[in-house]
């Protein structure tokens, strides 16, 4: 074993010399993506657990109402994104490794709180809001994970290692959506998993087991966290401080790539979170979890495949482009909505909505693209003509600040997990239709294009990428 790479730590990483990356660090790299895929695939799937539990929660005898159902929806947002901006500092202090393992084991505590609180219809709704705000572990892993795999990567595949790792990752929305639908309607676990509960709708009953909404994951987190701890690395070169790390507070381009990843992803993750409830609100004939999985799972391959296009094309001119067709999606979905109640086409609307996701999908690879870039550049800039040793240090001081802004901007942008759902209940609420909740979305992505546009897209631009 080489002094250079034990075991668990890596002391030597220099992914951009393109014989170590050859001889060694492309492998490594490889390793701990494909070990951190599934651990964020499931933190995906716990985050967004209640977008499926509440929709049968009123049928086995939950009374909530539509706001309150909402506000469960809704808060696994609030506190995921609010722990991101924890986890984005997490991986330079504790290593990758070691935080990936950790974060990963935490799920297990909101999967079996879910798995018992649903089977007691008299268990209190402060309860349930507490379960909700214990998903958020699953919405800051995102945080340190993107972080730790931005260090493994060269710039030439950050665009790839990035949309692989968040792509795929994502595809736990669209998994949850999937599979708990399935595994709701059997005794998966047997005796073990508890008694059946009366889920009632129309006069027509069945049994349903809700807590396997939250039992069925205990067993893929409990391996995954076994993996990551064996199985990952740790590196020296991204050890960082909190301090060392602040330093991303004082770059405006941290600021305005906040501002686009929250139109992106936060535009993503908000949509999905809401989409189970919104159609079974607007269009009530229609059984929403025989549809809403689609939606992330659209995403989420656009994501992947955003990220390929974007080390093509720049981030920048990509990111562009997914808002003009994120805007687009929205006005037709306006369009194909029922109005007072009445009309609508649901075809219509599921096919925007398509067009929707898969806007944002594009848009979070590439914006994710742009931020390494960035860094990179601006450090490179910096450092022209003063050595080879300042130049190399430029490298390590860019990929930490990278990292650390890739955390903190999809901290940022996570509230729109809160907010998408929420303004959805306060403009129905309100005025009875979500239509002013989507014209304001609208106004936002304007003001996302003008902000791509000038800074980073058009001839001129200080900061091409």
């Amino acid at each position: 074993m080489s002094k250079s790479i034990s075991r668990y730590m890596i002391n030597t990483w220099e992914p951009e010399s393109p014989s170590f990356w050859q001889n060694t660090g492309k492998s490594t790299a490889a390793r701990n993506l494909w070990i951190s895929i599934p651990a964020l695939l499931l933190a995906f799937a716990v985050w967004m657990v209640w977008s499926v539990v509440v929709v049968n929660l009123p049928n086995i005898g939950f009374t909530y109402s539509n706001n309150q159902l909402f506000w469960l929806t809704a808060l696994p947002g609030l506190s995921g994104a609010t722990l991101r901006i924890f986890y984005s500092f997490m991986v330079p202090i504790f290593g990758g490794r070691r935080w990936t393992a950790i974060s990963t084991g935490s799920l297990l505590i909101p999967a079996i709180g879910i798995g018992l609180a649903v089977q007691d219809v008299n268990t209190g709704y402060p309860t349930m809001l507490i379960l909700a705000l214990l998903c958020g572990f699953g919405g800051g892993n995102f945080a340190s994970s993107m972080a730790n795999i931005s260090f493994f990567y060269p710039k030439a595949s950050k665009g790839f290692a990035l949309g692989m790792n968040a792509g795929l990752g994502n595809l736990g929305v669209s998994v949850v959506q999937f599979v708990v639908p399935l595994v709701i309607t059997f005794a998966v676990f047997g005796a073990w998993g508890g008694d059946s509960l009366t889920w009632v709708k129309n006069g027509v009953s069945k049994d349903m087991w809700l807590q396997n909404a939250g039992f069925i994951w205990v067993p893929f987190i409990a391996l995954s966290t076994l993996l990551a701890w064996f199985g990952m690395n740790d590196l020296a070169s991204a050890k960082a401080s909190f301090s060392e790390q602040a330093v991303i507070f004082k770059r405006k381009h941290n600021w305005l790539m906040c501002w686009l990843y929250t139109g992106t992803f936060g535009s993503f993750i908000g949509y999905s979170a809401a989409f189970p409830l919104l159609i079974k609100i607007q269009f009530p004939d229609v059984n929403p979890l025989d549809y809403a999985f689609l939606g992330p799972l659209v995403g989420a391959l656009s994501r992947v495949a955003g990220g390929v296009i974007s080390d093509k094309l720049g981030g920048a001119r990509v990111t562009l482009w997914s808002f003009l067709l994120m805007i687009a999606a929205v006005l037709g979905v306006l369009y194909f909505m029922p109005q007072g109640g009445v009309g609508g086409s649901f075809s219509g609307f599921f096919w925007m909505f398509m067009l929707l996701f898969a806007g944002t999908g594009i848009g979070n690879a590439s914006t994710f693209r742009m931020i390494p870039v960035i860094f990179l550049t601006e450090h490179q800039r910096a450092a022209a003509g003063k050595g080879k040793a300042v130049q190399e240090q430029a490298i390590v001081d860019a990929n930490k600040e990278g990292a650390a802004v890739l955390g903190f901007t999809s901290a940022v942008a996570a509230y729109g997990a809160f907010f998408i759902p929420k303004s959805y209940g306060t403009s129905i609420a309100l005025t009875g239709s979500p239509d002013a909740a989507l014209w304001c979305f609208i106004g936002f992505y304007v003001s996302c294009i003008a902000i791509t546009w000038w800074c980073y897209a058009r001839k001129n631009a200080a900061m091409p990428c």
